[in-house]
C-alpha cells in the first residue's frame, strides 16, 4: 500500500510540475529548504508522518518559490548523451537491460543516447571531468567522491521498497546489557561488514570520528587503520552482514554493525531474538543518478523528466531490471547524500579504498 501510494504522489507531482525543479546546485539554495520540511520527507519515507502532513510540506515549498512550477518547457542542447553504469562483473547481462533503457531515453529526449557500462568508476570520473560522459548511474560512495573530484551532481536518487534510504544500526546480544549507544562501542571487540561497507563501517566509524569519540591522527588509509586498532578491543572486516552477525551470535566479538534489516533478511527467527538493536545511527543514501558539472539546467531539466517516465506501469521494468528500484524521485547531492559524505571524507583514504572496490578489471 505504501509503494502504491509513494508511486500515486510522485505522479501527481508530475503533472503540477513539482518535479521539475530546477536544480542548480548552490548553498543558497539549499538553505532555502528548512529542516522541518528535510525531516517530515524523512519520516514519511519511514511511514512516522501521513501523506496529508508529507503534502503540506511540498506545499510550503511552492507557495515561497522555493519549487518552482513554471510551465517552461525544457530543452536539450547538446547531440549526444553518455551514460555510464555501475561497473559490474557481468557487463554482457547488464548491457541488453542498459540498452532498453537507451534506446527509452532516446525516444524521449530527441538525442542519441550511449550507454557504457566501464569495469571501474575511476573511467567515469575521468570520463565526467573531460566531458566524454555526462551522467551515471552510481552507487552513493563512488558518487561522493565523483562530486568532490569533479563537481558532478546528483539529481535523481532509487526509490527501494519505498524509501530513499535504509538505516545503519548497531546490533549486539540481547542478555548484552553494557552497550547502550554507539559511543560505547569504543573499547569493544566489533565486526564491520568491510572498509566499503555502508551501513556496515562508513555511517557507524564515520559518526564516532565526527562526533569526536574516535581522532585518526593523519591523512590516510594507514591512519585509519591505527585509530581502529587504537579505538576497539579488536575489530574486524567479517565480509558482509550475516558473516558480522555471525560473530556476534557466536560471541566472538561485542558488537555487529550493519543495516536495521539485517537480521530479518539473513539470519532464522531462532536467532533473530537473540539479538538486539543497540540504536539506528542513521540514513544510508540509495544508488543516485550524477550529471557532470558541465550540464547545462536546460539538459538536466529534460533528462529529470525522461528518466521519471520510468515510474509509469509502461515503462517501470525498464527500470526494475536494471536495479530492482521501483522509482526514480528528483533529489540534490546536499539532500540525499548530505553528511553521509562528510563520514567519507573523516575517514582518511576511503575514498580510494571505495573505488577499488568497483574495480572489476583487477
Amino acid at each position: 500500500m505504501k509503494q502504491q501510494i509513494t508511486l500515486t504522489l510522485i505522479a501527481v507531482f508530475t503533472v503540477i510540475g513539482v518535479l521539475s525543479i530546477p536544480l542548480t546546485q548552490t548553498a543558497q539554495a539549499e538553505s532555502l529548504i528548512p529542516d522541518w520540511i528535510k525531516n517530515n520527507a524523512g519520516w514519511w519515507a519511514d511511514g512516522a508522518v501521513d501523506d496529508e502532513t508529507f503534502l503540506n510540506g511540498i506545499k510550503f515549498l511552492l507557495e515561497n518559490k522555493v519549487i518552482d512550477v513554471s510551465p517552461e518547457s525544457n530543452t536539450v542542447d547538446v547531440d549526444t548523451l553518455t551514460i555510464g553504469f555501475i561497473p559490474v562483473e557481468k557487463a554482457d547481462e547488464l548491457s541488453p537491460k542498459a540498452q532498453a533503457l537507451e534506446a527509452f531515453l532516446e525516444t524521449e529526449l530527441g538525442v542519441d543516447v550511449e550507454i557504457v557500462v566501464p569495469t571501474n568508476y575511476e573511467t567515469i570520473i575521468e570520463g565526467m571531468r573531460f566531458g566524454h560522459i555526462d551522467a551515471a548511474f552510481m552507487d552513493t560512495g563512488p558518487a561522493w567522491v565523483t562530486h568532490q573530484r569533479t563537481g558532478a551532481e546528483a539529481i535523481m536518487s532509487e526509490l527501494v521498497a519505498g524509501k530513499v534510504n535504509y538505516q545503519a544500526t548497531v546490533w549486539t546480544r540481547a542478555d548484552n546489557n553494557s552497550i547502550n549507544s554507539l559511543e560505547e562501542t569504543v573499547g569493544k571487540k566489533v565486526a564491520f561488514t568491510s572498509i566499503t561497507g555502508s551501513s556496515g563501517f562508513v555511517r557507524p566509524m564515520g559518526t564516532l570520528v565526527t562526533d569526536g569519540h574516535i581522532t585518526i591522527e593523519g591523512d590516510d588509509i594507514v591512519a585509519l587503520e591505527s585509530a581502529l586498532a587504537d579505538n576497539f578491543e579488536s575489530y574486524t572486516f567479517a565480509g558482509g552482514y550475516k558473516a558480522a552477525l555471525t560473530l556476534l551470535l557466536e560471541d566472538k566479538v561485542d558488537v555487529a554493525f550493519g543495516s536495521d534489516i539485517a537480521p530479518q533478511k539473513y539470519l532464522e527467527l531462532e536467532d533473530q531474538v537473540k539479538l538486539r538493536p543497540v540504536t539506528t545511527i542513521g540514513p544510508v543514501p540509495s544508488h543516485v543518478v550524477m550529471v557532470s558539472a558541465d550540464m547545462s539546467e536546460s539538459t538536466k531539466d529534460s533528462l529529470v523528466d525522461a528518466l521519471i517516465q520510468l515510474n509509469y506501469d509502461e515503462n517501470n521494468h525498464i527500470l526494475t531490471d536494471l536495479y530492482g528500484a521501483e522509482a526514480l524521485v528528483p533529489t540534490t547531492t546536499t539532500m540525499h547524500i548530505g553528511e553521509f559524505g562528510d563520514f567519507i571524507d573523516a575517514l582518511t583514504g576511503l575514498d580510494q579504498k571505495i573505488l577499488d572496490k568497483y574495480n572489476k578489471s583487477k
